[in-house]
């Protein structure tokens, strides 16, 4: 099933004639209203629906060999700042001369094309295949880079599994020591599809301090567990407020909310990222903290859950499997 179906009825000819004239589309990529998508189909009895999630069976259906590794980022609910540590690790990464793409699977709600600051269409391959856009040395591909970005994505759990799996497959990602997966928050089908799709590396738990957040953590890893995904680590955002004119520390929230919550879990904690109003203002900007201002308190703090990540992957060897949840 392709979820991504062109409307060839397009009446702004306006922008569809920009659009031809600036990207080779990808003949296989089609974008489905959402009028069609929220409309029922007729049950089969013929067999399984095609493009729904199946049963795990310890196999995966997309092979990535040259993606070292492949680390969903996800989150038990939303308002973590999910996207901005997703954005941010990988930026950190690369800086750390690592070649990492980004991968928005947050059909909902994609964040990715505002936080890196591009709004181009992909173009294709000779092989068929989407060209990733690249952007502060990441390459990137969104579903926000497909559709406009005031019309909402009504999808059904078939048409995201498939959206994943495109995603995946029909991109030219080409080699990578890293793949950053920015999943939709919540416990629900984009995991599920996901390592459903590929053998993941690894799963990291980002929250913030809060109980509300620290429960939804706990939720979200015994999902990750269910799926046979180990956890890797947690990363804590908005952990403090750290004054920019007196260097004070406040914690606005609670303290060590997520420390006490990785040690319950018997995983790492990889570190917590200072609350700032200019990590909100970066990532509107397109510029995210990391590369606006790489001296500042928050962008160390996301070179060194970076570090601990790197160290935590090389500690655990290449036959482990992993993943990271914001």
């Amino acid at each position: 099933m392709n979820l991504f179906k062109k409307n060839n009825k397009n009446t702004d000819s306006t922008n569809d004639a920009r659009t031809q004239s600036t990207t080779k589309e990808h003949p296989d990529l089609k974008v489905i209203s959402g009028s069609q998508i929220s409309r029922p189909t007729a049950p089969s009895h013929t067999g399984p629906t095609q493009g729904m999630p199946q049963a795990d069976t310890g196999q995966h259906n997309v092979e990535l060999p040259d993606i070292r590794y492949k680390i969903a980022v996800a989150s038990g609910k939303g308002g973590v700042g999910k996207s901005t540590v997703a954005t941010n690790l990988a930026i950190a990464l690369s800086r750390g001369g690592n070649r990492v793409g980004l991968m928005d699977a947050d059909a909902y709600g994609p964040s990715i094309p505002t936080m890196m600051g591009i709004s181009e269409k992909p173009q294709t391959s000779p092989e068929r295949k989407l060209i990733p856009l690249v952007r502060h040395d990441i390459q990137l591909m969104s579903i926000g880079f497909m559709v406009p970005e005031e019309q909402a994505m009504i999808w059904r759990g078939p048409m995201l599994h498939s959206a994943i799996r495109q995603f995946l497959s029909d991109v030219s990602w080409g080699e990578l020591e890293y793949l950053i997966i920015d999943l939709p928050p919540g416990t629900g089908d984009a995991a599920l599809s996901l390592t459903q799709a590929i053998p993941l590396t690894g799963a990291v738990i980002v929250t913030t301090p809060q109980d509300v957040a620290l429960a939804d953590v706990r939720r979200g890893a015994a999902m990750f567990e269910r799926l046979g995904v180990p956890i890797l680590g947690i990363v804590e955002n908005m952990s403090y407020f750290l004054c920019p004119h007196c260097g004070e520390r406040t914690d606005i929230f609670r303290s060590d909310g997520g420390k006490k919550t990785s040690e319950k879990l018997g995983v790492s904690f990889l570190g917590g990222v200072p609350l700032d109003a200019e990590v909100c203002t970066a990532g509107d900007l397109g510029v995210p903290i990391v590369a606006a201002h790489p001296d500042s308190p928050q962008s160390q703090a996301f070179h060194e859950i970076a570090n601990q990540l790197s160290a935590e992957l090389d500690e655990r060897g290449p036959e482990d499997e992993l993943k990271i949840i914001v």
